[in-house]
């Protein structure tokens, strides 16, 4: 039996043995990855952050306004309690109070994340609901009236157990 001849002296491993080119192929590979997980992500959720009628929600600011100012006008004032599941508000006005009120979450980047509730005046003089679960951080926080109008708004952070709203803007408390 004749010994084989290495026809090629001197020549290591094959390639896909060596580090090298593992190497180097990683980081275009890495790249591929990162692309389809991207995009992945980007086919699974929804924008809400750009609203597909921008222009009828521009026009309505005007609205939006004259609700704040009938709220300075009649000289509303709310205090919030958030507690566990209830939410309870305190409402001063001149006026008689309104049967029931609308209080709004909204979440600043996610429109699909918005909560609504419905307080009902109870004897005490005081409205209540049930208060939904929330994501933790920050919430735009809108009440108004059930006949809509007026209105008033605020941010909440959702570890405060206390908010005021006036018709100017908020005053957060915590508790």
């Amino acid at each position: 039996m004749k010994p084989v001849l290495d026809p090629h002296p001197g020549k290591g491993a094959p390639w896909h043995r060596e580090p090298w080119p593992w190497i180097l192929l990683s980081l275009p590979l890495a790249a591929v990855v990162a692309g389809i997980a991207t995009l992945v992500i980007a086919l699974r959720s929804e924008d809400g952050l750009v609203a597909q009628d921008y222009y009828k929600r521009g026009l309505e600011i005007n609205r939006v306004l004259e609700k704040e100012s009938r709220a300075a006008a009649l000289g509303i004032r709310a205090e919030l309690t958030f507690a566990d599941v209830r939410v309870e508000a305190r409402v001063a006005q001149p006026q008689p109070l309104s049967p029931a009120l609308a209080l709004r979450f909204v979440h600043p980047t996610r429109s699909g994340e918005d909560r609504k509730v419905a307080l009902a005046l109870g004897a005490d003089g005081r409205y209540q609901g049930e208060l939904p679960a929330l994501a933790t951080g920050r919430w735009l926080v809108q009440l108004e009236d059930a006949q809509r109008g007026w209105r008033m708004t605020g941010v909440w952070r959702t570890d405060e157990a206390l908010m005021v709203l006036t018709p100017q803007g908020s005053a957060v408390e915590g508790g």
